[in-house]
């Protein structure tokens, strides 16, 4: 029997790449062949996929970069990625082809449109990406990350959630560390690639800011970009709190399931995270998030007192701090928090979507 082939078409951010490993590593269990189709960029951050996976790049570009004659030269770029794709798809036919959203993820979803393939997108947030947006009437399932999702009209979407990672995966449900009036008090905080700068700028200050009894005991855990890092720890430092600091954490798995709270970006990877695993959180939209789907992630936790929001326009150091004491402090809040975060999350999303993709391939 011919080995069925899963084509995963991915951009080169974590919220795109994420789901799409997850997927990855549900079909090769599966039994399936999985070809990854990205660009150069997306290439880079594949680093995560089982090396069972292939990874075919495609030109591809975006109007959001570079100058007059590089958006010039976009329509031509992503011309020349359908051409590869689709001779490429022409010997080596997948059975289904499944988008993540993204640019790079345009040619392959074009050459299945335009081969008949199966073909299916997945979107992570609550507001469709625009390049999910171009494909979603001409796709045959659009699979929803979160929910509710706000679609094109005549266009319906499954709520499956987002998967995740297989580390992530491994400690769904973990019990939440006890707080008592001795033992050490882990925080983390992180803001992906697109935010850590504002979680840097605030985070420290506020944790300066809170009693002293606490910041004896507090564990914290930063992802800081290299530029931040001295003056993030010189904060720390002073303010007498032990911390780690480093520009990426590849236990972030480990380090979440340690946390007694965690302040980070609503990123749909993020919030897919914390559900599965069952922790606290204070969420941070990204202002600049398109469609500000971010605060559309954040809904979910935050409507079942799972999560409290703070929109960056209103961030500052001083409530921050009261609201990490709220969270710390007061008894029995962290845990329930953990338990209503752990009761949204969706910890077969892989599963479900790999359903999904046999569906589509007549299975």
């Amino acid at each position: 029997m011919k080995q069925r082939h899963l084509v995963i078409a991915a951009g080169g951010t974590g919220g795109h790449m994420f789901p799409a490993q997850a997927l990855a590593e549900e079909m090769l269990a599966k039994g399936w062949r999985v070809t990854l189709s990205t660009d150069a960029r997306g290439a880079r951050y594949a680093g995560g996929f089982p090396e069972a996976v292939t990874i075919r790049q495609v030109a591809s570009a975006t109007f959001a970069r570079g100058g007059v004659v590089a958006k010039v030269l976009v329509p031509l770029r992503i011309l020349g990625g359908v051409l590869t794709a689709s001779l490429r798809f022409l010997t080596d036919r997948p059975d289904v082809v499944a988008g993540f959203g993204g640019y790079p993820s345009i040619p392959a979803i074009a050459s299945a449109w335009v081969l008949r393939v199966p073909r299916m997108l997945h979107e992570q947030n609550g507001v469709l990406g625009r390049v999910n947006q171009i494909f979603a009437a001409r796709v045959n399932k659009v699979a929803c990350g979160t929910w509710p999702t706000i679609l094109p009209k005549g266009v319906t979407g499954e709520n499956i959630g987002n998967p995740v990672r297989g580390q992530i995966l491994e400690k769904a449900g973990h019990p939440y560390p006890e707080i008592n009036g001795e033992g050490p008090v882990r925080l983390l905080a992180f803001g992906g690639s697109q935010g850590a700068r504002v979680i840097s700028d605030v985070v420290p200050d506020a944790v300066a800011r809170l009693p002293e009894s606490l910041r004896a005991r507090l564990e914290m855990i930063h992802q800081a970009r290299p530029e931040d890092a001295e003056r993030v720890r010189a904060c720390y430092d002073k303010a007498g709190v032990d911390a780690e600091i480093q520009p990426f954490f590849g236990n972030m798995a480990e380090l979440m399931a340690g946390a007694h709270l965690v302040i980070c970006r609503s990123g749909a990877s993020s919030v897919a995270d914390l559900s599965v695993i069952g922790r606290p959180a204070i969420l941070i939209p990204l202002a600049a998030a398109t469609g500000d789907h971010q605060t559309a992630n954040a809904r979910g936790l935050v409507d079942a007192d799972a999560a409290m929001v703070v929109q960056e326009t209103a961030l500052d150091p001083a409530s921050l701090s009261e609201q990490i004491m709220t969270i710390l402090l007061t008894p029995g809040v962290g845990k329930r928090m953990s338990e209503n975060a752990r009761a949204q999350g969706k910890p077969d999303a892989a599963k479900r979507l790999g359903a999904l993709v046999e569906t589509l391939a007549g299975d």
